[in-house]
């Protein structure tokens, strides 16, 4: 048994969650659900980041204390991602003490390896990165590139990161294991950026008191940065569980924005290396959901929440949306009317409608009893290149192909249900041999699909009559044809996917 270790950002808790955020752990979850179903120990891990000037001027703002605006907005992450049925192993928050344990001690032995030094320090500081930037790096001179706002100049004393020590470590990594970062344009900008010159950076901060203590020196607290990375390390047990981190760590799996690339690609491994750590196994990187070609922001007024849609799609149909339309790896577009058209298009017409048709001729032509499939198909030939196609996309972290696969079946039983016309047909073992080729397709179907349709791939599971829970099958057997044992009962019900009107 394999182990798969996948992590979210942990989102920051100066803003409420959308779409955005969602998009991401959406994809998490697909994922280790996927893995769940092949027989890989998972561990999921997502939660919210509460440090940082940001969040003590975000609560300011509302008078509350730092504490009380991280307690509110981190419920709201959890409430959200409920809602979305996100199946995390854990909801780690940054203001646990086993994060400052863990960060105090990871950063303790970076400082003892001789990587961390104190020095004067005065820079370029945007506030919403929580990241100071060279002047070149800016906009206008002025502006920070990720969020067009003033930076700030800021001075004082803060302990640096050797940073540019690492260049050669950090290269001869990328070098050794291609596939340490994907997409390879991605990748590619990460060593692009390391080339480019690397500069120590500032790990700590005397100006604020909102943050996790320097262990060696109670004056600072770490830099946001520094202390919310090191959460993927806490959640499985550095600093507290050495065993379980040794076991946990080489299976890690980072999924990330593009606008956190730098933080992740080039700051965290090789805070890692200091501390004597290997780096993550992948980080995969995904781009922007846009909307209306415009990144979602306060100041944009173009935010979505996940609540705006789940009332009209559902579930099912949010998440199957976001993760067959929107490709993992470069920028998406979200659009309102682009969601209702593959909602209708893929569950309603081809998923729900094949659902409905199987169970109505069943019910007239069989006395509502499922017949068994047959031994020799055309179907079965399909829905074995269906599961290949679609393990081989899982695997790659590309959900949209995953499901597209998934999908061929679908179109291809609601095709040959088509051709035979069962419902014109006398019973009999033509008709028999039919229905149970279309039983069979939606069990493999509802089986393949439900890392996304975490309740209508239950649901058609009940409907044909299968006993337990979809998710208990053992994925190779059930998708192999010939599952469907026939002689269950089959019951017809209200549309699984009823349509939208725009």
């Amino acid at each position: 048994m394999a182990r798969f270790y996948v992590t979210t950002p942990i989102y920051y808790v100066n803003d409420a969650p959308h779409i955005g955020h969602a998009y991401t752990t959406v994809t998490a979850d697909a994922l280790a659900r996927w893995h769940r179903l092949i027989g890989d120990e998972v561990f999921f891990l997502t939660g919210t980041d509460e440090h940082g000037l940001k969040v003590q001027r975000a609560a300011e703002a509302r008078g509350l204390t730092p504490r009380e605006h991280a307690d509110r907005t981190s419920q709201r992450y959890r409430e959200v991602w409920a809602s979305l049925d996100i199946s995390n192993d854990d909801f780690i928050r940054t203001t646990e003490p086993r994060h400052y344990q863990a960060t105090q001690e990871l950063m303790q032995a970076a400082y003892d390896n001789g990587w961390i030094e104190l020095r004067p320090y005065e820079g370029l500081y945007c506030v919403s990165c929580e990241a100071y930037y060279a002047e070149a790096e800016l906009v206008d001179g002025k502006l920070c590139p990720i969020h067009r706002t003033p930076v700030e100049l800021l001075k004082e004393e803060n302990y640096f990161f050797k940073l540019s020590q690492f260049t050669d470590r950090l290269l001869d990594w990328y070098s050794s294991v291609p596939g340490a970062v994907t997409p390879e344009s991605k990748r590619n900008e990460a060593v692009g950026l390391i080339r480019g010159g690397l500069r120590d950076i500032s790990i700590s901060r005397t100006s604020i008191s909102w943050g996790v203590p320097v262990p060696w020196d109670p004056d600072h607290v770490f830099y946001v940065w520094y202390d919310a990375l090191i959460n993927y390390a806490t959640a499985i047990g550095y600093g507290s569980d050495p065993a379980r981190f040794e076991a946990w760590w080489p299976a890690v799996h980072h999924l990330i924005g593009k606008d956190i690339l730098r933080f992740h690609c080039v700051y965290w491994p090789a805070l890692l290396m200091a501390a004597g750590i290997d780096p993550p196994q992948r980080i995969a990187v995904h781009g922007y959901l846009l909307v209306g070609g415009e990144k979602m922001s306060k100041t944009a007024l173009n935010q979505i929440a996940p609540a705006d849609l789940l009332p009209t799609f559902g579930v099912d149909g949010y998440r199957y949306h976001f993760l067959r339309d929107q490709a993992f790896g470069p920028d998406g577009d979200f659009s309102y009317e682009a969601m209702v058209a593959r909602y209708n298009a893929d569950l309603a017409n081809n998923l729900g409608n094949l659902l409905a048709r199987v169970s109505t001729v069943v019910e007239r032509k069989c006395d509502g009893i499922g017949p068994a499939p047959s031994a020799s198909s055309k179907l079965a030939d399909v829905a074995a290149a269906v599961w290949a196609d679609a393990a081989a996309a899982w695997e790659r972290m590309s959900p949209s192909e995953a499901l597209e696969a998934t999908w061929r079946l679908v179109r291809e039983t609601n095709a040959a249900l088509e051709v035979a016309e069962p419902w014109k047909a006398e019973p009999g073992d033509e008709v028999d041999a039919v229905l149970g080729d279309a039983l069979e397709a939606l069990r493999i179907v509802a089986v393949l699909a439900s890392p996304a349709l975490t309740r209508a791939s239950q649901e058609i599971w009940r409907r044909i009559g299968l006993p337990g829970q979809v998710t208990d099958q053992p994925l190779a057997a059930a998708a192999s044809w010939g599952g469907y044992p026939g002689g269950l009962a089959v019951e017809r019900g209200a549309p699984l996917f009823p349509r939208i009107n725009a």
